[in-house]
């Protein structure tokens, strides 16, 4: 029998396993010994379970950390890693690689027609150029102006298995109760309740040809509601990319978003009601030199708060989505903007009353600053936070996460909660191109025009 080629996916609970089911799950020339994990804490030490591993890999497929890269590399006689997660800057990727190459083993990144999946309805999908950059708001707006069109819509999440993975091969969120069902953390709450509390059907989960299936199934048009600054699980009839001028330059300089960028049929210019006029001239200019064909569309981020005046000369401590503060590299989120412009006095700094995991957060991304992410990928997370939360001297909480976050914790001070939403500025503009885009879907032999 022919030697099976060893393969280790190096991931983050999400890519790395699509790509292991769109791409090895049934190719007997290849072993995949392990995945390894980053950025989501307690990936590690599980398995990919036999159940969705299918039949080459009958005991699953074990988890490990990305710091173990180079023994497994040396104790499994690896010839390929396959890097398979998002919003990494080129300069941490090619480290990565090189540690892979020192240990002898071949360093891959599998692509857009290996990986993407083709829908019977046509695809919208959204991404970004980096984490945090409006592509839930983005998705929600299109989603608005689709169903005004008296479309069928149902969104798919790009992955977040954080609990068990093989319950979690389809999940459907139809209302919040559906959140409760399955377990949600807070992660997944921040991306699933802002639908469903708007009567949005949405999907995740791990297994994105079934999801897939299921989700055609009450749909006249699926929108790809993308995670980090990932490229779309599935073959989009129109690519939507959200640019952000709070980090000018990232567009060209983060894996993969310099891709999503140069896929984008739509170029978003997001939040330049908070930008400066050079950080935007620098986006701009990034987009005309690699994807010179993309339409530009030019919006805001307007917030809505809850009792803003509530939040003028306090001492307010503010809540901002976790994943937008730590790999995403954000020093500023709505929590903050609302807080500056309702005249908060002061900003007050978490990290003295962290408790537990939550002081690990603040170690590992130390440029956080003043802010306290969101994070509670687990039982244990959400309890450190609301004890941090409840240990921080101040007289207001300031909360920009897109949750009720006083649904799941008990908070003992008032809580003002922002929302945000998206504004396009002048034209072009979604309605229009969203209008134009649908007509030729309805058109025979005309497709839409894209980039890919």
């Amino acid at each position: 029998m022919q030697k099976r080629e060893k393969v280790i996916i190096i991931g983050a609970a999400g890519r790395d396993f699509h790509n292991f089911n769109t791409f090895y799950r049934n190719r007997p020339e290849t072993e995949v010994v392990a995945f390894t994990a980053a950025q989501i804490p307690d990936i590690e030490g599980r398995k990919y379970p036999p159940e969705l591993a299918g039949e080459l890999y009958p005991d699953g497929i074990p988890i490990h950390s990305q710091e173990e890269i180079t023994e497994l590399i040396r104790q499994y006689n690896v010839d390929e890693c396959v890097f398979s997660y998002s919003d990494i800057s080129y300069g941490d990727v090619m480290s990565i690689a090189s540690l892979v190459n020192s240990a002898g083993a071949d360093f891959t990144l599998l692509g857009t027609r290996n990986t993407m999946i083709k829908s019977s309805k046509p695809v919208i999908a959204v991404g970004a150029v980096r984490t945090g950059g409006g592509k839930s708001q983005t998705s929600r707006r299109i989603i608005e102006i689709l169903m005004e069109m008296g479309l069928r819509v149902v969104a798919v999440r790009h992955p977040m298995p954080y609990g068990d993975i093989a319950k979690q091969k389809v999940q459907r969120f139809a209302t919040v109760e559906d959140l409760d069902l399955h377990h949600c953390t807070i992660e997944e709450m921040e991306e699933y309740e802002p639908h469903v509390r708007r009567g949005n059907v949405i999907y995740s989960g791990v297994d994105y040809e079934a999801i897939l299936r299921e989700a055609e199934k009450e749909a006249d048009i699926i929108i790809w509601d993308g995670g980090n600054n990932d490229f779309p699980f599935y073959k989009p009839d129109l690519m939507i990319t959200i640019a952000d001028p709070h980090r000018p330059g990232d567009e060209l300089g983060y894996y993969p978003g310099e891709t999503v960028l140069r896929l984008a049929d739509i170029v978003i210019i997001n939040k330049m009601d908070s930008a400066n006029s050079a950080d935007i001239q620098k986006v701009r200019e990034n987009i005309t030199l690699v994807n010179p064909n993309a339409v530009v569309v030019d919006a805001a981020s307007p917030l809505t708060v809850e009792n803003p005046s509530d939040i003028r000369g306090k001492r307010v401590l503010v809540i901002e989505d976790g994943p937008t503060l730590t790999h995403g590299n954000m020093k500023i989120g709505a929590g903050t903007v609302a807080a500056r412009k309702f005249g908060a006095a002061e900003l007050i700094d978490p990290r003295p009353f962290a408790k537990g995991r939550l002081k690990n957060t603040f170690e590992t991304y130390p440029d956080i600053g003043v802010l306290l992410p969101a994070m509670g990928y687990g039982a244990e997370q959400i309890k450190d936070l609301e004890k941090t939360i409840n240990a921080v001297e101040c007289d207001l909480v300031v909360s920009g996460t897109p949750i009720d976050i006083t649904r799941i914790i008990q908070i003992n001070k008032p809580v003002v909660q922002v929302g945000y939403s998206l504004q396009e500025i002048g034209k072009p503009d979604l309605p229009e191109l969203l209008g134009e885009f649908i007509r030729n879907q309805k058109e025979p032999n005309n497709a839409a025009g894209s980039n890919r």
